[in-house]
């Protein structure tokens, strides 16, 4: 019965004797159950291992309360369960691509697949995001896929699957464009996730999506406003080819990382946050859209931090921040 416990059968029935009896001795006990005193000898040994007997002096012994000493057992055993059935599931996940990998081999038309529909596609996008192990690489601009219920991701959506990316270890790095930006507060919510880990850098432009993930598949959307068209390329001189176009993007980027200190010459953190933004280039429209508030809105704020800084362009108060250290 407590077999599942780790605690043999033999083991048990000692157990049960002693609780039955309270205090005993092992001479007692051979004699309750009719055993050889070797054999029980062994039992006790065992059993005070586990925690399940104490010596209560003149060689007798008395069961531990049931629940105190079984139930961390138990849960040791769920845990370990837990950990087994994952690691299996890695493995199975692990089994699954060679598979796919040795079909692709026999029949090369397999390296790469064309998912048009959104069910298949949300799927297939969750499924690799899932089995990420060691690196999520993203050229990042729309189109967005949106959640199985219809809606996009939120800020707190992205930062919370990021943020367990960056605890599994994984290598994460992203470079963004002005128009990644278009959701309010998302820049924010990016230096967020670089003070956890993630590496992200900027360009004024990028021509394409692309996800690469563990370096042996990477996943870019056919052109189009939405979701509706995946290309899934496996290892091949294709998917080579997008790593090295990767790293070429990732040394022309801007970094957009980095803790900055607030409070220089009147400047509040929403005042180094709008820094931030010019020096990763987004314009008076992006900005706005990442305040939340209207385009002119976000060119007086724009102005007024210039003036702070005695600057009377954003090239010079761009060089002024750097030099005090703002960003």
């Amino acid at each position: 019965m407590l077999s599942v416990l780790g605690i043999a059968e033999p083991d048990e029935e000692v157990y049960r004797c002693f609780v039955d009896r309270g205090q005993a001795t092992v001479a007692e006990v051979c004699a309750s159950l009719g055993l050889p005193e070797q054999h029980v000898v062994r039992c006790v040994a065992r059993l005070r291992d586990l925690g399940l007997l104490y010596v209560t002096g003149l060689s007798r012994y008395q069961a531990t309360n049931p629940q105190t000493a079984m139930l961390p057992l138990l849960a040791r055993r769920q845990l370990e369960t837990e950990m087994a059935l994952a690691s299996a599931r890695a493995e199975i996940d692990r089994i699954a691509e060679r598979y796919r990998e040795g079909r692709l081999r026999s029949d090369p038309r397999n390296l790469v697949e064309v998912l048009s529909d959104r069910r298949l596609i949300l799927e297939r996008v969750e499924e690799l995001s899932n089995s990420a192990t060691s690196h999520m690489w993203a050229l990042d601009r729309p189109p967005y896929v949106a959640r199985p219920d219809g809606r996009h991701h939120s800020n707190e959506d992205e930062f919370g699957l990021t943020k367990g990316w960056l605890e599994r270890g994984i290598d994460v790095r992203s470079i963004y464009c002005p128009q990644s930006m278009e959701r309010p507060g998302r820049f924010a919510m990016l230096l967020r996730l670089a003070e956890l880990g993630e590496r992200s850098r900027m360009l004024p432009s990028l021509p394409f999506k692309l996800h690469i993930i563990d370096r042996r598949v990477a996943l870019v959307p056919l052109s189009g406003p939405v979701y509706d068209d995946l290309v899934v390329i496996h290892p091949s001189a294709v998917l080579d080819a997008l790593m090295e176009l990767y790293e070429a993007y990732w040394i022309r980027a801007e970094p957009i990382t980095g803790a900055a200190p607030a409070g220089d010459d009147g400047l509040d953190e929403d005042d180094v946050l709008l820094l931030r933004m010019l020096k990763a280039g987004l314009k008076d429209q992006a900005i706005a859209r990442q305040l939340g508030c209207s385009t002119r809105t976000a060119t007086r704020r724009v102005a007024a931090v210039l003036a702070r800084l005695g600057a009377d362009t954003r090239f010079q108060a761009g060089a002024t921040a750097a030099a005090r250290g703002l960003i």
